[in-house]
């Protein structure tokens, strides 16, 4: 009788073993599997920043505010202020100060172009401005920002004698595209 005990409890042992086993090399393969897809989106991240540009070198710039720095630029009723991020970002970025020059002459404000940019915003710094923007007429006032995706087609209508916009835009150099 105590040999057949034995023989119970040893066969209890090896069960209890294989079923450990079995447990442990389940946890295991699932383990493995989960590491080997976290290695392979891990390696998809990597191909993904392989295939990425090279970011462009920048350098610190600070532009402080002189009355004396605007000087023309693209439309004859505006005055601009670079603000250097051009050529702190290799021209990757432009920003500049615009002071619409009074008094506001519809005549030759509101002439139909658009932009081939990648971005383009606008923030009203002082004053007001109305634009038309493909069949929408937007007043913005100080305070007032806005987005003006690539190429949308617009005119400016009317602007008050101390409007003053801060616009950012990508690339730095860029065409505008006369519609009259």
């Amino acid at each position: 009788m105590a040999t057949a005990k034995k023989v119970r409890k040893a066969k209890r042992a090896m069960s209890s073993a294989r079923k450990t086993s079995r447990d442990t090399s389940r946890k295991t393969s699932r383990g493995s599997s989960k590491i080997a897809a976290r290695r392979r989106v891990a390696a998809g991240r990597g191909k993904a920043k392989a295939k990425a540009k090279a970011p462009r070198k920048q350098t610190f710039v600070a532009s402080h505010h002189h009355r004396d720095a605007f000087e023309g630029g693209l439309r004859s009723y505006a005055k601009y202020r670079d603000l250097g991020i051009a050529g702190a970002t290799e021209g990757l970025a432009r920003a500049h100060v615009i002071k619409m020059v009074p008094p506001c002459e519809p005549a030759v404000v509101s002439k139909r172009h658009y932009h081939d940019v990648d971005f383009q915003m606008i923030y009203v710094l002082k004053g007001w401005i109305t634009g038309e923007y493909e069949g929408e007429v937007v007043t913005m006032r100080e305070g007032s920002c806005w987005l003006q995706p690539p190429k949308i087609k617009h005119t400016v209508l009317d602007y008050s004698d101390d409007c003053e916009l801060l616009e950012i835009i990508l690339p730095a150099d860029f065409e505008t595209v006369e519609l009259e």
